[in-house]
């Protein structure tokens, strides 16, 4: 079995969690998934089944899209409202609305982001939510992220001196919204925490279109084949002498001009993903 569930994960699961599910329904050890989602997060998880474990890495430099609750006047370690987080400050806000609107706008392009300490990217070999929770400094690394689009998409309300709203925000790989809420606190002058997180998509992926783990493990679900889940990656057929060549994973003579296609021998079966580098086509994910 090769290929695609998407999955609504639920609240207070893991993406370890869904991925253990999945693997005792289909009896099987080859399940992944792309994508980690806190388990203080709900929404789309891509699992890979069988050989479509070979594409994470295509699935995980797709663009993705969250909704995000925001909190205005509050921050704690852990950048969100997790029954461990710990309160580092509270103050009352009051802030214009078209003032928040700009300043979450401003954000749409390209900037340097912060990595959160209490996440799983490793300084030195450790992860750095190890670092956090053995109170030891380091140095948290900053890389470059791209904000596609950003909106806020609800009502701008007021309580306790406190300011709440939500935003929609389309991003690139390894943009982290709890990070992106802070750094909205931090452009208005006050403290900032995400309260709830909803990733709605992933490349085309769609939550409207997702699985419930209650839906899979009662057979309502439907596996997308890896062709299909890369409809913008072209497909060649080949045969002949060429076709021995791509199974034994030959480097060849630049035979397509798109960055990468898919191979496939005369009845449709997928053989390889190759990549046009150096003006060669290398193989890039074998699948025989």
């Amino acid at each position: 079995m090769d290929g695609f569930i998407i999955v609504n994960k639920p609240l207070g699961y893991t993406s370890r969690d869904v991925v253990n599910k999945i693997s005792h329904k289909f009896n099987t050890k080859k399940v992944g998934h792309s994508g980690t989602l806190d388990p203080n997060a709900n929404g789309v998880l891509i699992i890979c089944l069988g050989k479509a474990l070979k594409t994470i890495e295509l699935m995980d430099n797709l663009d993705k899209e969250y909704i995000a609750e925001v909190i205005l006047g509050i921050e704690t370690d852990t950048l969100d409202l997790d029954k461990n987080a710990t309160i580092l400050h509270e103050e009352k806000v009051d802030i214009d609305n078209q003032k928040i609107i700009d300043a979450i706008t401003s954000f749409k392009g390209t900037y340097l982001q912060t990595v959160p300490k209490y996440s799983a990217v490793k300084v030195n070999g450790r992860k750095l939510y190890e670092y956090a929770r053995n109170n030891i400094p380091v140095d948290l690394p900053k890389k470059e992220v791209i904000i596609n689009d950003i909106a806020v998409i609800s009502d701008i309300n007021r309580y306790d001196g406190k300011i709440s709203f939500q935003i929609k925000c389309a991003v690139s790989k390894g943009t982290y919204i709890r990070s992106l809420v802070r750094d909205i606190g931090d452009r208005l002058n006050v403290p900032a925490v995400m309260k709830s997180l909803t990733r709605t998509r992933i490349g085309n992926f769609s939550i409207d279109n997702s699985y419930t783990l209650d839906n899979i493990l009662n057979d309502n679900y439907k596996i997308i084949s890896i062709l299909g889940a890369f409809p913008n990656i072209p497909k060649i057929k080949i045969e002949n002498d060429m076709l021995k060549n791509i199974k034994n994973g030959m480097v060849l003579e630049k035979f397509f001009d798109s960055e990468m296609a898919f191979i496939l021998d005369s009845e449709n079966n997928l053989l390889a993903l190759y990549k046009n580098i150096d003006n060669k086509s290398r193989p890039y994910k074998m699948f025989v």
